[in-house]
């Protein structure tokens, strides 16, 4: 009998939610926030009022999509952690009524390894490809930015991580200080197509073993561009382009050298990027540079899996209901899950 796992994703500004049949994604339905743009960044108690407003419309689009009832479904999946609170509660709250109401088991799950798992999501009709473990993941995101080995769908080593800032957030803090908006990814993204890599040159901190550090940059920038502004106002103006460029290539570089150092350091071929900085066209294009120069088998998730969305966990929790993982209904949500499953 095939087994329906409803995934509800709220971590931070969207809501989600999808089912997935025996693996297989039947719907993932998403609803974004547009009014953290106006505040150059997500505003906590907007996005759980939000979240209140949209998880029902969501869930029940998502079970409509996949062409099933509620009692069709066997368990339950929801992000627990890590978040911003008040959005996390909006979730758990709904997975633990809902599934007190439909009497099936619910199961918490790590928004991080969701995001780690998200190239397993299988589609009808497409090929498919999944790295073999264990593998090495690269997750990017707003707030994190690691070196994860993948031993199996519950067994996860993280072997580096930042010790200070993010690399998402290191875009979104630096195109903000250019006036550039919010979120910052895709817009230093689409501005750096158009600029030199080469034209500037930022800092690069020397973190000993496989750690990460992006303050540093972050720093090189803002006193590179007052610097320059002090001299030619127009500075700015004249240049983003190539400060784009040259700004998102110093990131690239510093996630890349870790990365090849991971992969030499445990002969692993399999490599994998997760989160939502892994839509970064040029992140995307030197990881397959660098496959194809080093022998890895790179593997690069759909671009509407890098964002927030519930296929990754309802994905995630249908591994962890296959071992036969319950949660309790008296549980909470965390926002720092630090220790919580790596």
């Amino acid at each position: 009998m095939a087994d329906y796992i409803l995934g509800i994703e709220s971590s931070c500004d969207d809501t989600s939610a999808a089912v997935i049949r025996d693996g297989y994604l039947l719907s993932n339905v998403i609803a974004s926030q547009q009014v953290h743009k106006d505040f150059g960044g997500v505003v906590p108690e907007l996005a759980s009022r939000a979240h209140e407003q949209n998880i029902v419309p969501v869930v029940s689009t998502a079970l409509e999509r996949a062409g099933i009832k509620p009692s069709d479904l066997t368990a339950i999946a929801f992000t627990r952690g890590p978040g911003l609170l008040g959005s996390l509660l909006v979730g758990t709250s709904f997975a633990k009524a809902l599934g007190i109401a439909l009497n099936i088991p619910i199961v918490m799950v790590n928004h991080l390894q969701g995001h780690i798992l998200a190239g397993f999501v299988r589609q009808e009709g497409k090929e498919n490809r999944q790295p073999q473990f264990p593998y090495l993941c690269l997750l990017v995101s707003g707030g994190n930015s690691q070196i994860v080995k993948v031993n199996s769908p519950l067994d996860f080593e993280i072997l580096g991580q930042t010790i200070d800032d993010a690399v998402g957030e290191a875009f979104d803090k630096c195109s903000k200080m250019m006036g550039l908006g919010y979120p910052g990814g895709p817009v230093i993204d689409r501005l750096a197509k158009e600029g030199n890599p080469d034209r500037f040159e930022f800092s690069k901190p020397q973190i000993p073993g496989l750690d990460y550090s992006f303050s540093g940059v972050k720093t090189s920038l803002l006193y590179f561009v007052r610097d320059e502004m002090a001299k030619d106002p127009s500075f700015l103006e004249n240049n983003k382009e190539d400060i784009c460029a040259s700004f998102q290539k110093t990131l690239i570089d510093i996630l890349m050298s870790k990365l090849i150092k991971a992969a030499r350091m445990t002969g692993i071929k399999d490599i994998a990027i997760g989160g939502g900085v892994a839509a970064n066209s040029a992140l995307r294009a030197r990881i397959e540079a660098e496959g194809r120069k080093r022998g890895w088998n790179t593997f690069l998730p759909e671009l509407k899996f890098t964002t927030d969305n519930a296929a990754m966990i309802a994905l995630a929790g249908w591994f962890r209901y296959q071992a036969g993982e319950r949660t309790p209904f008296d549980v909470a949500p965390v926002s720092r899950m630090a220790d919580y499953l790596m």
